[in-house]
């Protein structure tokens, strides 16, 4: 998007808010404490990774954050809102590929096959940018058909946050609050081939992967009697 694209005070908030959240997320990145999980069969990634991960939209920051050494190109919607975000991230480390199953997504899906075939990671806010919460869009699935790349699945949970009143319930970690990072077992790629209901099947299948480390991740906060911030189902 270039600057005509904005208006006089979105223009402000694109030259203040991306600094201003990088430097909040600096200081309160560096007193979090992560914890590791991942269910049976799932391993967990270390940097640099490569492939096709996704993730709720509703722990972006937290991503934002943890995966910042990871090499990872992210998926970000065309929007206003998608345009702090790329700022912010890029900020942080992070390459941005702009495009959304509303806007631009074809164009997106060429941009990211590209990258996996270089050896590099593309990550999907899998629910973004508008929800509804918890349902995956067909991009992630598309992308791992064209590439034959399976993919990877997680979710982070802080266990203390503040959680806004958005579409998605967006986390805002606490400061020195613990974070239960949860991994699902790798979702395979359709075939070549596969048709609409083949396809549809396998994003079902990515759907309930995400959910597992999301629930995996509130079960093991609970089992050590933490109560993680409130959560739809």
């Amino acid at each position: 998007m270039t600057r005509k694209d904005f208006t006089f005070s979105q223009r402000i908030a694109l030259a203040i808010v991306p600094r201003l959240t990088a430097a909040i997320l600096a200081a309160i990145g560096t007193t979090l404490r992560f914890e590791v999980i991942a269910e049976e069969g799932a391993t967990p990634e270390t940097p640099p990774a490569k492939g096709i991960f996704c993730f709720w939209h509703q722990c972006t920051l937290l991503c934002g954050w943890y995966f910042r050494k990871y090499r990872t190109t992210v998926v970000i919607s065309r929007s206003f809102d998608g345009e702090l975000i790329a700022r912010s991230l890029g900020l942080l480390g992070f390459e941005t590929v702009r495009g959304s199953s509303s806007s631009g997504g074809a164009a997106a899906l060429l941009a990211m096959q590209e990258i996996v075939a270089r050896g590099f990671a593309v990550a999907f806010t899998a629910d973004g940018p508008r929800g509804p919460i918890y349902q995956t869009k067909m991009g992630p699935v598309k992308l791992a058909q064209m590439t034959q790349q399976e993919i990877g699945s997680f979710y982070l949970l802080p266990v203390r946050a503040w959680t806004l009143n958005s579409w998605d319930r967006f986390l805002i970690p606490k400061p020195f609050a613990r974070v239960i990072v949860s991994w699902s077992r790798p979702v395979a790629s359709p075939a070549p081939d596969a048709d609409a209901t083949t396809l549809e099947a396998k994003r079902q299948e990515l759907n309930e992967a995400i959910e597992r480390a999301r629930r995996n991740a509130e079960r093991h906060a609970q089992s050590q009697r933490i109560a993680p911030p409130p959560m739809s189902s």
